[in-house]
């Protein structure tokens, strides 16, 4: 009975043809069709890479930082691959003009260990944004990567600028655009 199943209800045997297997479970012998599409998994360097232009100015740091961490790891493209870096090249501008949300300016802070005893370093992210501001972007994309390798290899691949000039300009970047989220009505309030 390798070709065939027997319905549990109606014992009327079937004839399978084509791509199957036979296995027991409770008491019933059945089989399985294994149809299957193919899946695309891209190698390195199969999919081609863009360059991307963001402007930060005024821009959320937390969903800008999202937007970011989508195009190093390729997740816009429809052949991403979770073990490959397939992802585009991003150039950030204007990161001095980033901004934070409620009173994470002055209650934010970001560590750093130097890994001697009482080498843990905590410095403000106000501070930051005035000595250097490219490191507050660097830091929230580096927390939304893959923690490996792959997400290293990825992180090289995001060039942050405290000003409005940049030196990737015959790469000849697309600008990225935001659409900036919609409030909640009142109706949807009083719904929720």
């Amino acid at each position: 009975m390798t070709n065939e199943r027997l319905l549990t209800n109606s014992f009327i045997p079937l004839n399978l043809s084509g791509y199957e297997s036979t296995g027991f479970h409770r008491g019933i012998v059945t089989t399985m069709s294994f149809i299957t599409a193919k899946s695309f998994l891209a190698k390195p360097g199969q999919v081609p890479r863009e360059w991307w232009h963001v402007d930060a100015s005024d821009k959320i740091l937390g969903r800008l930082a999202t937007r970011i961490a989508t195009l190093l790891m390729g997740k816009h493209k429809p052949a991403y691959t979770p073990s490959t870096d397939t992802g585009d090249f991003v150039v950030v501008t204007n990161a001095g003009k980033i901004k934070l949300t409620g009173n994470k300016l002055e209650v934010m802070e970001h560590d750093r260990y130097t890994y001697y005893t009482s080498g843990r370093k905590v410095t403000p992210v106000k501070v930051i944004l005035q000595k250097n501001p490219e490191r507050v972007i660097e830091h929230a994309v580096r927390r939304m990567l893959p923690k490996s390798a792959l997400g290293r290899r990825m992180l090289t691949k995001l060039k942050v600028y405290p000003g409005a000039e940049h030196p990737h300009a015959s790469q000849q970047p697309k600008s990225m655009t935001f659409v900036a989220k919609s409030k909640p009505t009142a109706k949807a309030k009083a719904r929720s």
